[in-house]
């Protein structure tokens, strides 16, 4: 069965943001956002500057919506996991593969959140370590030490503790420096930082 009309439009209507936003986040990661212009984005993804204009105000606008999808989806993977998992153990391990796939499967996406420099040109935007997505991964910890499941300290020591070494092998993977793919190290990781915590 069909879309109905009213979707179509809307879906129609949504489609060139969508393309600004992917568009954006190809050209930033590749030449950087002070190297990139409106008019590389309007041609990269294939619309008018009028149309660019009727969604987002100017290059900072586009970048701010970018982020903030960005970190949207990171927040909605996080409260499925939530809703699916109830030990503090299981959530932060399946966080820890989500995170793995991204990197592999986005890996642009990856690169702008972690690399960006985006004090730079999105002075008003919250630095991603104190983001709403890390908030909750402070949090999922801290409910884990109230539950006994993790050793009572700090919670950034904690999450850094339990999180810090996927990250940096999530850093390496971007880099080129590790070759095989994340989920292969997996295990290993997941087996030191959870000992790291654990009770």
């Amino acid at each position: 069965m069909g879309r109905s009309p009213a979707t179509r439009r809307k879906r129609d209507a949504a489609a060139p943001r969508e393309r600004v936003l992917a568009s954006a986040l190809r050209l930033f990661t590749r030449h950087g956002y002070f190297n990139t212009s409106v008019h590389d984005i309007a041609r990269h993804a294939g619309v008018s500057i009028g149309s660019i204009y009727h969604h987002f105000q100017d290059k900072e606008d586009i970048a701010h919506a970018l982020y903030a999808d960005l970190l949207a989806r990171m927040v909605g993977r996080i409260e499925q996991i939530r809703a699916v998992h109830t030990t503090a153990r299981d959530r932060c391990r399946t966080l820890m593969v989500q995170l793995f796939r991204i990197t592999e499967e986005q890996p642009e996406a990856m690169e702008f959140m972690l690399y960006a420099k985006h004090r730079e040109f999105l002075p008003s935007a919250t630095p991603v370590c104190s983001s709403k997505p890390f908030a909750m991964m402070r949090e999922m910890v801290r409910e884990g030490m109230e539950r006994g499941e993790i050793r009572s300290m700090d919670p950034m020591i904690a999450s850094t503790c339990l999180f810090g070494g996927a990250m940096r092998l999530i850093t390496a993977r971007l880099d080129g420096v590790l070759r095989e793919p994340l989920p292969a190290q997996l295990e290993a990781v997941w087996e030191c930082s959870w000992r790291a915590v654990a009770v």
